[in-house]
């Protein structure tokens, strides 16, 4: 009995915490403990977006094994279902110390129903298959991607001029 108050009560915090509507900033979903970063690549863990329609901050936090310059997380992005690129945030350097970190960015022109996956980028591995899904009505969870999906958007502008460190 115990067991199942503490369930519920664990359950109805999540939920009231994720599935704020509030407009100054929407909560998402925090996953960082169930999908840590792989050797090779980055998880994006949580995502909380802020503003109006069509004029979103998305506020992202990756999990990395970033190393230095010759290993680290060098962008996020938001694709659509069908894997075209809306926004990429460039990171412009490696975050060896801080784990996990998180980087804002935008303008993100999406409406609150518009589906998205927002994932990340690792400088010599590629993807990750980590991502989140979800819209900014809904909020976002974890979600597997195939490594292939929308792989040809690593060529695609912008893309990284270095790292500073």
């Amino acid at each position: 009995m115990r067991f199942l108050f503490s369930f519920s009560a664990l359950f109805l915090i999540s939920w009231l915490c994720c599935c704020s509507t509030d407009k100054g900033m929407i909560a998402m979903a925090d996953t960082s403990e169930m999908m840590p970063a792989t050797a090779e690549n980055a998880a994006v863990t949580k995502v909380e977006v802020s503003g109006d329609e069509n004029a979103y901050t998305f506020s992202v936090t990756i999990a990395s094994p970033d190393t230095g310059c010759t290993q680290y997380a060098d962008w996020w992005e938001v694709v659509d279902l069908e894997g075209n690129l809306i926004y990429r945030r460039i990171l412009t350097h490696s975050h060896v110390d801080e784990q996990p970190f998180t980087r804002s960015g935008g303008t993100v022109a999406i409406s609150e129903t518009t589906e998205v996956f927002v994932r990340a980028h690792m400088n010599n591995s590629g993807y990750g298959s980590t991502a989140q899904r979800g819209s900014v009505a809904n909020g976002f969870s974890a979600a597997e991607l195939d490594s292939d999906f929308a792989a040809a958007l690593q060529e695609q502008a912008p893309l990284p001029d270095g790292c500073a460190f």
